[in-house]
C-alpha cells in the first residue's frame, strides 16, 4: 500500500509532467517542493496526510533519498536529512534550513509511474557477486609464497651478510679484514669463495681446515 512518501512523489511527478514532460530530468531547488509544487495547503487532501508533521516528515523522507526516489545536492545535506529521519523524535523541517539544496529525482522512477507502473521504486542495488572460488593448486601455490616471504636469508652467505654489518667485517677462513666498500665475492687474502667449503688457491681442490698444501697439487694453501 502506497505511504505519506509514495504519495508525495506521485504529486511531485504529475505537477512536472503537467508542467512539461522535459522537467522530470532537469534538478530544481529543494525548496520548490514544499513552497510552490507540493505545498501542503493545496495538496493534503491528496497527499492524505493527518497533521502538517506528517507532511514535512515525507518531504525530508524525500528530500533524505528514501527508496531512491531522489537525491539532494550537496550529499552531507541529504546524509544529515537522513539521519534525522531515522530519529525517534525528528526534527520534521530540518529540510527548510536547506533551501538551495538542488534535488535530482529519478527518472526511471518516475517514468514508471507515469506508465501506471504498480512497482515504480528502483530496484535496490544487487550486492556483488562473490569472487570464484579459488582452485586448489592456486591455494597451494599461494600458501607456497607466503611461506618463502616469511623465510629469512638462510642461504645468504657469510660474505653477504658480512657485508651488511656496520663492524669490520672478517673472512671466517682466514680472519684477514675484507673489504667495506664493495661486495666480495672471494677473500682477497686466500682466495676463498662464499660457498662454505674450503679449496685450494691453486687447483680449486676441496681442502680441510689446517692443511697447509693440497692433497692434489701440492701447492702451500697458505692455511694457518
Amino acid at each position: 500500500m502506497p505511504d505519506d512518501l509514495d504519495r508525495l512523489f506521485e504529486r511531485l511527478v504529475t505537477v512536472l509532467a503537467e508542467d512539461a514532460p522535459g522537467r522530470l530530468a532537469i534538478p530544481f531547488p529543494a525548496a520548490e517542493v514544499y513552497e510552490r509544487l507540493v505545498p501542503y495547503r493545496s495538496n493534503r487532501s491528496t497527499l492524505k496526510v493527518a497533521t502538517h508533521e506528517d507532511y514535512e516528515m515525507a518531504v525530508m523522507r524525500l528530500l533524505a533519498g528514501e527508496r531512491g526516489y531522489a537525491s539532494l545536492e550537496p550529499h552531507d545535506v541529504q546524509e544529515a536529512l537522513e539521519r534525522e529521519a531515522k530519529e525517534s523524535n525528528p526534527d520534521t523541517g530540518l529540510f527548510r534550513q536547506f533551501p538551495q539544496a538542488i534535488l535530482s529525482l529519478n527518472r526511471l522512477a518516475a517514468e514508471r509511474f507515469l506508465r501506471g507502473d504498480r512497482s515504480y521504486a528502483p530496484s535496490p542495488v544487487p550486492p556483488p557477486p562473490l569472487p570464484p572460488p579459488e582452485s586448489p593448486e592456486a591455494v597451494a601455490q599461494e600458501e607456497a609464497e607466503e611461506a618463502e616471504e616469511q623465510k629469512g636469508p638462510s642461504s645468504a652467505s657469510a660474505f653477504e651478510l658480512a657485508e651488511q654489518s656496520e663492524t669490520p667485517r672478517q673472512c671466517p677462513y682466514c680472519g684477514e679484514t675484507l673489504p667495506g666498500a664493495r661486495k666480495v665475492n672471494f677473500c682477497p687474502q686466500c682466495g676463498q669463495p662464499p660457498s662454505g667449503e674450503l679449496r685450494c688457491p691453486a687447483c680449486g681442490s676441496e681442502v680441510d681446515v689446517g692443511w697447509r698444501y693440497c692433497v692434489s697439487c701440492g701447492r702451500a694453501t697458505g692455511f694457518e
